[in-house]
C-alpha cells in the first residue's frame, strides 16, 4: 500500500495538493453499486495522548456483511488546519488499508471529495495515492450550500460552490431524516457515488461502511496503550 509523505508545513501541504488534484480521474463511472467489496474508513483522535486511530472495514456490497477489518494507531503527525485534514488522517488510514488482505473495489470516506475548499478532500487524496475508486459521504456540508432535498429516500439536490459549480449532492438516505453530503473522490461518477451511498444505507442515515469503521476506530483508540 502506498505511504503518504508528511509535509513540513502548510505551504508544502498546499503544494502537494496542487500537484495531486490534477491526477483525480472524473471520467470513470466506478464499480456498480451492490456488487463486489466496499471498504469504509474512519478515524478517531485522543488529543490528550496525541494519538489517532484509523479503521478500515470491508463489506460484501450485496449483503453488507463484514468481510474483513483492520486498524492502525499512530501519533498525530500534522496539525489541524482547515482544508488540510487529509494530511492529518491519511498516514494512519493508509496503514489500516494496507493491513487488509481483501481488495475493495471502492473506498467510502467519512468526509469530502471534490466538495472541499481546495477541491481535494480526503476521498480525492486517498483515491489518488491508492488508485482505488473513492467517494466522500459527509454528515454535514463544509463550505458549500445546498437546497433542502425532498423528504423521501433518494431525493437529492446539488451541493454548489460559490461560483455555482456542482461539487456534490445533499442526499436523503432515509425518509424525513437529515441528508448526507456526497461528493466524488476518484474514479467514480457523482450519480454512481449517490447510488452507492443509498445501497450502503438501507436502514440508517449513515452508510454501513462508515458505521462499522466509526465503531471500530473508537474501540481501537480506547484499547491503545
Amino acid at each position: 500500500m502506498t505511504t503518504a509523505k508528511t509535509p513540513a508545513g502548510e505551504a508544502e501541504a498546499r503544494a502537494i495538493q496542487d500537484v495531486l488534484r490534477h491526477r483525480v480521474v472524473l471520467a470513470e463511472p466506478g464499480p456498480p453499486p451492490g456488487s463486489g467489496l466496499v471498504a469504509g474508513v474512519d478515524v478517531a483522535y485522543d488529543d490528550a495522548r496525541d494519538l489517532v486511530a484509523a479503521a478500515a472495514v470491508v463489506l460484501d456490497a450485496a449483503t453488507l456483511e463484514v468481510v474483513e477489518e483492520a486498524t492502525a494507531v499512530g501519533r498525530v503527525s500534522f496539525p489541524y488546519v482547515p482544508g488540510l485534514l487529509a494530511f492529518r488522517e491519511l498516514p494512519t488510514v493508509l496503514e489500516a488499508l494496507g493491513a487488509l488482505t481483501a481488495a475493495p473495489g471502492l473506498v467510502v470516506c467519512d468526509g469530502y471529495g471534490l466538495a472541499h475548499p481546495r477541491g481535494f478532500g480526503l476521498a480525492c487524496h486517498l483515491g489518488v495515492v491508492t488508485g482505488l475508486p473513492a467517494i466522500g459521504v459527509a454528515k454535514n456540508p463544509f463550505t458549500f450550500t445546498a437546497d433542502e432535498p425532498g423528504p423521501r429516500r433518494g431525493d437529492a439536490t446539488a451541493l454548489r460552490s460559490a461560483d455555482g459549480t456542482e461539487v456534490g449532492r445533499a442526499l436523503r438516505t432515509q425518509d424525513g431524516i437529515k441528508p448526507v453530503y456526497v461528493s466524488v473522490g476518484h474514479r467514480v461518477s457523482l450519480e454512481n457515488a449517490c447510488a452507492h451511498t443509498l445501497a450502503l444505507s438501507p436502514r440508517f442515515r449513515i452508510p454501513e461502511t462508515t458505521r462499522h469503521a466509526d465503531s471500530l476506530c473508537r474501540r481501537a483508540l480506547g484499547e491503545a496503550s
